[in-house]
């Protein structure tokens, strides 16, 4: 964000939040995501000190541009991609970036197989982030001390670089399991010191996960039958308490399957007239046939 001349005695912060339509963002946020109260308060606070820092550009009150690089921790389809993109969006809106794009990458993206392979590869990532926000998603396998051979070093040093450099054209946001994401700040602290945000996401609970089905079931006109929503809290109940878990990733996938189950019994029953009640609502038939019901384990296949 460039600097401002001190022309303005004045402003007034009521109009700098309309002029900016970043509360559009955090109430798009608000509709996108269930629960996830302490994230969307951390959100609000970083919007905010971001608002104050664009005042005080205005009337002069320049200083070091601010460090914005951030850590989102968490587990699996806690929203972490979301709320980047919305981040994105603030960011570009108060003009700390020039774009509001969000590029997502993984090491794959950063890290070649072969001698001089990862610099042109990082570089080629950076240079399509640059003016936005760069999301690298569990940016642990990064590093990997128990592989001499291995290059991700040499994309952690160029990823450094840049993030000292050039923070003012380019935030980078760093996500990944909560656990290992800090043995990874522990093995680089080049990432700690130039971290100036870290944001937990924490699971969801049983209800928000229903109200999150409901929602994902509403988007598409799909419902379920009160007998069916009884038999999804059961689901619920039993699924968080499994391997491989992943919040409101899986709570799609299930539905998917749910979806699957219902179209395979409507065809069963090529005469019947169907209304469009048929076809949106969800049956207990289509819920309790997972394998989570009837073999104990998670629900992966049809």
């Amino acid at each position: 964000m460039t600097s401002a001349e001190p022309s303005l005695k004045s402003v007034r912060l009521r109009d700098e939040i309309e002029g900016s339509g970043i509360n559009e963002v955090l109430e798009q946020l608000d509709r996108e995501l269930i629960g996830l109260k302490p994230v969307k308060t951390r959100i609000r606070e970083i919007a905010s000190l971001l608002l104050v820092e664009r005042v005080r550009q205005k009337l002069g009150l320049t200083g070091e541009v601010p460090t914005l690089h951030m850590s989102f921790t968490g587990n699996p389809g806690t929203g972490k991609t979301t709320v980047a993109m919305r981040m994105a969006d603030i960011l570009h809106r108060l003009g700390f970036v020039r774009r509001g794009q969000l590029i997502s990458v993984t090491r794959d993206d950063l890290v070649g197989q072969y001698i001089g392979h990862t610099a042109p590869k990082t570089r080629e990532v950076l240079k399509r982030a640059m003016g936005g926000v760069l999301f690298i998603d569990e940016a642990y396998y990064l590093y990997r001390p128990e592989n001499e051979r291995d290059y991700g070093q040499e994309a952690i040093e160029i990823l450094l670089q840049v993030m000292e450099n050039q923070r003012e054209d380019l935030v980078v946001i760093l996500a990944g399991y909560a656990s290992r994401m800090e043995t990874f700040f522990t093995s680089n602290p080049g990432f700690r010191s130039r971290i100036a945000h870290h944001i937990d996401f924490p699971d969801y609970g049983e209800d928000e996960l229903a109200s999150i089905a409901g929602l994902m079931l509403q988007q598409q006109n799909y419902s379920f039958s009160p007998e069916a929503e009884a038999a999804f809290g059961r689901y619920i109940a039993l699924r968080r308490q499994q391997p491989l878990f992943s919040n409101a990733r899986s709570i799609r996938n299930a539905l998917d399957r749910a979806r699957l189950r219902q179209a395979n019994r409507l065809v069963a029953d090529l005469d019947r007239a169907l209304t469009a009640k048929d076809i949106m609502t969800i049956e207990p038939a289509d819920i309790l046939a997972s394998r989570v019901f009837t073999q104990g384990t998670p629900d992966h296949g049809p």
